[in-house]
């Protein structure tokens, strides 16, 4: 009798143990789901959100086209979009929206033609560098605080790369992603402030660029000559090349190959904050007239260390 009350009494507890193993695996799936269920409502929310700032910045954008004229910082896609609150917007019931996640919204629109160009530096399919270009990136590097093989080893290899041949098994898409020739990360963190990579060829818009940047892609300009232009223009923006011809030595003739006072290419950056997400967007677009296309979208969430 003792030997089977010990039996049923050990019976039991196995039971009792595989119940509780069970139950808290059950209850853990169930959490589990919870949580990939809410991460999942909450990519959602994100990417529709950053949608809506990049096509708020097609609107601007388009809107700018159809007036015509130059392009410079004294217009509306310059001004950036303070941080809004979207909570209520994001609540499931519109009469009750204390529980909502608090979410904001900011982002700015940036001339990508206000940064030398470094698809300018090669002949578009034969690869072959352009010397006059060469000099521009090597007046860039110098101002970077980079030393003068820079220059070379950057324009080779993205001659190389645009050919398909040489060490470069892709093509770099965007600045950051020149660490793919060979560059190191803080080499390329001062060169991002000065250029950029586009698609196609592109000349410096003088509404826009920095004294830097004009000084180094027009032929013959100081810096002391370019910052005088930069300080005309703040008060009357330049319609077109001749009037930012008139700002200059006799001796500096501005080409339309180096130089503009409009623009095509746009960096728009849509930043959202979602409960505790910060995640941002940042997104290549060119206008086509009427429409405005985007040509390259990057989300990057700002909580993760690895960027």
């Amino acid at each position: 009798m003792v030997r089977q009350r010990g039996a049923a009494l050990l019976t039991a507890m196995v039971i009792v143990t595989l119940v509780a193993t069970m139950a808290a695996a059950m209850v853990w799936q169930q959490w589990r789901a919870v949580q990939v269920e809410a991460a999942e409502r909450g990519r959602m929310q994100s990417a529709w959100i950053l949608t809506g700032a990049l096509d708020w910045a097609r609107m601007i954008l388009r809107e700018d086209a159809r007036s015509g004229g130059a392009d410079h910082l004294g217009e509306p896609w310059a001004v950036p979009l303070a941080e809004a609150r979207l909570s209520t917007f994001l609540a499931v019931d519109k009469d009750n929206t204390d529980d909502a996640p608090e979410a904001f919204l900011s982002g700015s629109i940036t001339d990508a033609q206000s940064r030398y160009n470094l698809h300018n530096l090669y002949e578009e399919g034969t690869g072959k560098l352009v010397p006059a270009e060469l000099k521009v990136l090597g007046r860039l590097c110098e101002v970077a605080g980079l030393s003068a093989d820079v220059a070379d080893r950057l324009a080779i290899a993205l001659a190389a790369a645009s050919t398909g041949s040489g060490d470069a098994a892709l093509m770099p898409q965007s600045v950051a992603q020149l660490v793919w020739l060979g560059l190191d990360s803080e080499t390329v963190q001062r060169l991002a402030q000065y250029v950029v990579l586009l698609p196609v060829r592109t000349a410096v818009n003088l509404n826009t660029a920095s004294a830097e940047v004009i000084a180094a892609s027009v032929t013959g300009l100081e810096i002391g000559d370019a910052e005088r232009l930069v300080q005309v223009r703040q008060r009357t923006p330049f319609k077109t090349l001749a009037a930012a011809q008139q700002n200059l030595p006799p001796t500096i003739v501005l080409s339309d190959r180096q130089a503009s006072v409009s623009s095509r290419f746009f960096e728009v950056q849509g930043q959202l904050r979602l409960a505790d997400r910060v995640l941002q967007e940042r997104s290549l677009v060119e206008r086509r007239n009427p429409d405005v296309v985007a040509i390259r979208r990057q989300r990057v969430n700002l909580n993760d260390p690895g960027g």
